[in-house]
């Protein structure tokens, strides 16, 4: 991030003022000032010159050696204070935003009455009980300033906890508090860095008007508080010391303001703005990245010696809240086979694919039962990330890149989720996750696997999305409208990669569409839903040939090539 900051000039000078006032408080015993507590009478409310640079106050004393110590248990005090606000802030915001229901409404409960509070009252209170201990005032202040971040960052946390990328980690069996860690709060990350400067400015200037009060640092030793409360009392006759103390302290706060800007938008060009770079010479893939895709030996499954389905789905029906959106559908799917499920837009194709994978975010099973590999799922949803991780199911979204984290390397992502299920070091993770884009055949995919989704076409987006869903070497693989949002000629391309992978693996697809024609090309069999429920099922030779139904009729019929 630091890299970037050529490119914002006014964040580059907010950070070189603050990292040279933060030096200048941490040298003042070895710099060559001015005493800061005594001076000399006879040059009391001087003005700038040469022998002192800001002037001096009322009592001779030199106002830049003062200033420059009295940064010390200013900016202390205002940093003990910012990092209360924000590991509190932080938590209760993510956890909030993150978990929802009681939790949620428990926490933005705390914020309300936190929030509700007048806070330099509150402060006051503190400091009159511990008057000689500003520490407890300033934890006391960032307790204060706790309620209004949290409940920005639990408004940008909700933002985020609906995104595909976030489904994709609980699919991969991360636990929720990595999931929180890995992918939410670098999502985030911005609006800390903003909102976390705007909490900087203001505990500096909460910290400031106690000690323009009286407290904490007492005189003689110095602080911007009681530098500007020396200054308002000779403010007619000599501006210098107030004019200093005051500028120091506006100036910090717009210098905090300026940075969090800069480093928010770096941080979001980084892995938001796609950056030109000079192209680079393709290299050819390692030819050892082939051997590592499988994990081991083939996963090739002899269905006639299987005494059960891959997927067996029975009378399901799920509801979101009092709308029932499928009702009594049952279906199955054998080990190497792919089944397609087929209807129009709102008749509950992805809802079945949710409910297998246990993330339906807001709906529920209400009825039926779900058995993958021999083991009922029907309760996939109450799964702890270890149980989730054994089912090995794979998943592939309508949309690439929305699955794909954007703050996240393609290579990193990949990674994560060949450790969580292979359980390998990071050095075998990095060696696997090559061999797995070579598998989808990207070219050079070590230079694939360190760019960000947003410098990937849609065509090679989906292939990293089925890399991520090879790393845990799925049984099953369901595939949510895998080519709907790519061109004709990169859909074929995907198409005969899944099938040639689920040749050499063995694994069944589960392939969720409206294209007749993706049907034809990679389906055995076809379930056609209608309002949530199955209108017709059968081989795709008889539903092509043979359809019984009139809604099955009448889709075919929405695609004239496929009958000609």
């Amino acid at each position: 991030m630091i890299r970037g900051l050529p490119r914002r000039p006014a964040a580059l000078a907010g950070l070189v003022f603050l990292l040279a006032e933060i030096a200048a408080a941490a040298l003042a015993p070895v710099l060559p000032l001015s005493p800061a507590l005594s001076g000399n009478i006879a040059d009391a409310r001087r003005g700038p010159s040469l022998a002192h640079w800001l002037g001096t106050d009322q009592l001779g004393r030199d106002t830049l050696s003062r200033l420059i110590w009295g940064a010390r248990p200013t900016l202390l005090d205002t940093a003990e204070a910012v990092a209360v606000a924000l590991v509190l802030g932080i938590a209760a915001g993510v956890a909030a935003g993150f978990a929802g229901g009681r939790t949620d409404r428990t926490l933005v409960a705390v914020s309300d009455v936190i929030m509700a509070m007048p806070g330099m009252v509150m402060l006051l209170v503190v400091l009159s009980i511990f008057a000689t201990h500003m520490g407890y005032a300033m934890v006391a202040l960032g307790v204060l300033l706790t309620g209004p971040f949290m409940r920005v960052i639990r408004g940008a946390t909700v933002a985020v906890r609906r995104e595909l990328y976030i489904d994709a980690a609980r699919m991969a069996g991360l636990p929720e508090r990595l999931i929180m860690a890995r992918h939410v709060i670098p999502r985030i990350r911005g609006t800390i860095l903003v909102q976390g400067s705007l909490l900087a400015g203001m505990a500096l200037l909460l910290s400031t008007a106690v000690a323009y009060l009286g407290f904490g640092t007492q005189p003689p030793n110095p602080s911007w508080g009681l530098m500007i409360g020396d200054g308002a009392q000779i403010m007619g006759s000599s501006p210098a010391l107030i004019v200093a103390a005051g500028g120091a302290t506006g100036l910090t706060v717009i210098t905090l303001g300026l940075l969090g800007d800069g480093l928010r938008d770096i941080d979001t060009e980084r892995w938001g703005i796609p950056r030109r770079r000079p192209p680079k010479r393709p290299r050819r893939p390692r030819s050892r990245g082939a051997s590592v895709t499988q994990g081991g030996p083939s996963m090739g499954v002899d269905d006639s010696s299987m005494p059960f389905d891959l997927l067996r789905i029975e009378d399901l029906s799920v509801a979101y809240g009092a709308r029932e959106v499928v009702s009594g559908v049952s279906c199955h799917l054998r080990y190497g086979e792919t089944l397609g499920v087929v209807g129009e837009s709102g008749s509950g194709k992805t809802a079945i694919a949710r409910a297998v994978l246990g993330v339906l975010n807001g709906g529920t099973v209400t009825g039926g039962q779900i058995v993958l590999d021999g083991r009922d799922i029907t309760d996939i949803a109450g799964y702890t990330p270890d149980q989730r991780a054994s089912l090995r199911t794979g998943y592939i979204a309508q949309e690439p890149h929305a699955s794909l984290d954007p703050t996240w390397r393609v290579g990193s992502l990949i990674a994560e989720s060949v450790r969580r299920h292979r359980g390998v070091s990071r050095a075998e993770a990095r060696r696997i996750t090559i061999g797995l884009l070579a598998q989808v055949h990207l070219r050079d995919p070590e230079t694939v696997a360190r760019k960000h989704p947003h410098e990937l076409s849609g065509g090679m987006a989906q292939r990293v999305a089925i890399a991520r869903a090879l790393a845990c070497q799925p049984k099953l693989l369901i595939a949510d409208e895998p080519t709907t949002a790519l061109d004709v000629t990169v859909q074929a391309a995907i198409l005969d990669l899944l099938r040639e992978i689920q040749a050499d693996t063995g694994m069944g697809i589960l392939l969720i569409t409206h294209d007749w024609g993706v049907v034809a090309d990679i389906c055995d069999r076809a379930v056609v839903l209608r309002d949530g429920q199955i209108a017709e099922k059968g081989t795709v030779t008889e539903l092509y040939h043979r359809a019984r139904h009139d809604y099955t009729r009448e889709l075919l019929a929405a695609n004239p090539a496929l009958l000609s």
